[in-house]
């Protein structure tokens, strides 16, 4: 089977491996002139099954309501005269209840556990090294309200599988001593010991590489500019008949396969819409900073999720990534200068002197959210149309599992994870 792969982030290059390994002749399509060059670039380098609750639950609607007019506030929606975003945000309203929360999270902690599995397994297969570390997640907690409500989360994702334990403050520092400068602070915390963290966007790179010498052929710096559908015959299922590229000479051309996989994140919307596949995207940007540490001891060794504030660190060699926050306007990547200033600043408060914070890298990306968190992966009402989009924060957490999952789905097989499948 011929196949074409949109995208060559951490969700097309894992569906490219795992087609290629189960035989397929795999083609990716990128317009960026290399791998992971955008939404898995520089993201909290978490891989986070804890992470499974979704924005939308029963307090969401509350905390919108209180972080309205807040520059830094962690969860931004900017209202724009723009019905996707209006449709959305009723979509994500309706799955703030606590039967739709439940079937949420069981759906993200099974494909979550999958994908680590599958993570470590092709750690191991190919030796691929990206700054990983195997120290587990912890989250630490400020606030009393917010720690208890954790408590209630972390009993759900143990219901699914999802080893999250909540700990005591003593606990909280004997897992991370640099945390000492706000230890009169913590009321608790919880840890999850099986998570991970690690560098998505050189993972993504040399999982590219490998990739390419298994034979998968990547196009780079072609934009896609439309999937044509086959002529209509009520004889015969709808079927995608080509997709229309701009390669980098400037020239259109037409390139056939016998399946294409949408996997170009918050841009998946609009190439599928014409059509007729309603794929409820909406770009989540999310920021980043990274620093160099220069006081080893000072710097955190696990990756850390602070969740008053909604900000992660991960220690990444001699990097320290901070990331966080979600911001719901539109397509644009421009920085924000004051939700880059509270990135830096709460890192500067948490850990003083660790890291070189006078010379910050910042980066924004637009992350494919969806009302309820959970990604859209599977065939679409065309018969060789399929999907693996909408991972939304968790697409490092779910990425190669996601991968794995179709390239079973679309060769015939039983994925080896029970998801809701499109």
């Amino acid at each position: 089977m011929r196949v074409i792969v949109l995208g060559a982030g951490v969700i097309g290059v894992s569906t490219a491996w795992y087609l290629r390994q189960a035989g397929c002749e795999v083609t990716v399509i990128e317009r960026q002139p290399a791998a992971a060059l955008e939404t898995s670039f520089a993201n909290g380098a978490q891989i986070s099954v804890s992470h499974a609750e979704p924005w939308a639950n029963p307090r969401a609607p509350r905390l919108l309501l209180k972080w309205l007019g807040r520059e830094d506030a962690p969860l931004l929606f900017r209202l724009r005269p723009e019905l996707r975003q209006w449709l959305w945000g009723l979509a994500f309203l309706r799955e703030c209840t606590p039967a739709r929360v439940r079937y949420n999270v069981e759906n993200i902690v099974s494909l979550a556990t999958y994908s680590r599995t599958q993570l470590q397994q092709l750690r191991e297969q190919l030796g691929i090294e990206y700054d990983q570390l195997t120290r587990g997640i912890l989250h630490f907690y400020l606030d009393l309200e917010e720690f208890k409500h954790s408590q209630e989360a972390a009993a759900l994702m143990r219901e699914f599988g999802c080893n999250r334990r909540s700990i005591s403050s003593a606990e909280v520092l004997q897992i991370e001593p640099a945390l000492h400068s706000i230890r009169a602070q913590i009321v608790g915390g919880d840890y999850t010991a099986e998570d991970e963290s690690g560098d998505i966007f050189k993972f993504t790179q040399s999982l590219a590489q490998q990739a390419e010498q298994a034979s998968v052929s990547f196009l780079y710096s072609t934009q896609v500019s439309r999937l044509v559908p086959q002529p209509r015959n009520l004889a015969s299922p709808r079927r995608v008949q080509s997709v229309e590229v701009i390669g980098s000479d400037g020239h259109y051309q037409q390139l056939q396969a016998d399946a294409y996989v949408v996997a170009l994140g918050s841009y998946s919307t609009d190439l599928v819409a014409p059509l007729g596949v309603n794929a409820l995207i909406y770009p989540a940007k999310g920021y980043s900073a990274t620093f160099d540490i220069v006081q080893p001891d000072a710097a955190p060794s696990v990756s850390l999720t602070d969740d008053e504030y909604k900000i992660v660190f991960s220690r990444l060699g001699k990097r320290l990534r901070v990331a966080g926050t979600a911001e719901l306007n539109g397509y644009s990547r421009e920085l924000n200068p004051i939700r880059c200033a509270a990135l830096t600043r709460r890192a500067q408060a948490l850990f003083p002197g660790a890291c070189d914070y006078e010379r910050p890298q910042y980066w924004a990306g637009l992350r494919p959210a969806t009302p309820s968190n959970l990604p859209l992966i599977g065939k679409t009402r065309l018969d060789n149309l399929y999907l693996n989009t909408g991972h939304g924060t968790l697409g490092w957490t779910m990425g190669v599992g996601s991968g794995a999952a179709l390239a079973d789905l679309m060769t015939g097989k039983t994925p080896g994870v029970k998801f809701a499948f499109l």
